[in-house]
């Protein structure tokens, strides 16, 4: 199975970058990191459909999508990794993970979501979702192999 981490923004080198390069080493699955950036100064919400457009344009055909917002469901490491394993035995071959910009999910983003997923009720920086986003794929497969780094 592949994973798809689709963001708008473009990272710069820096501790953010260097962390989701470590875990992004560790998966057996490939983590593919794809960036989309809409520059025109437009209006909030034309911006946020621009972004939809690009972020929806980049999720490859047949693909579960799974959103990041701060209105989805937040699910445990444990509920997680058991998500991302009935995805993976249904034999899908991509996971694409979606974060949005600063003013969040155009409505077509959010309705093509398989699973909305919030990291929690606090707001993180867009840059520091990625590594944290791939620490739980980590972790997730780490539950899925029994391996001791999970904790619970």
């Amino acid at each position: 199975m592949k994973l798809l981490l689709i963001a708008v923004g473009r990272a710069r080198a820096g501790a953010e970058a260097t962390l989701l390069g470590a875990y992004a080493k560790r998966l057996r699955w490939p983590l593919d990191v794809r960036e989309v950036e809409e520059r025109r100064p437009l209006a909030a919400t034309e911006r946020t459909a621009r972004e939809g457009r690009l972020l929806l344009g980049a999720v490859p055909d047949g693909a579960h999508v799974v959103v990041l917002d701060g209105g989805g469901r937040a699910l445990s490491s444990e509920a997680f990794a058991a998500h991302l394993g009935a995805v993976r035995d249904r034999g899908v071959r991509a996971v694409a993970f979606l974060v949005g910009g600063a003013d969040g999910h155009d409505p077509a983003v959010l309705d093509r979501a398989d699973l909305t997923l919030s990291l929690g009720p606090m707001t993180w920086p867009h840059m520091l979702v990625r590594p944290m986003l791939a620490e739980q794929l980590y972790r997730a497969q780490a539950i899925l192999d029994g391996h001791p780094y999970h904790r619970g």
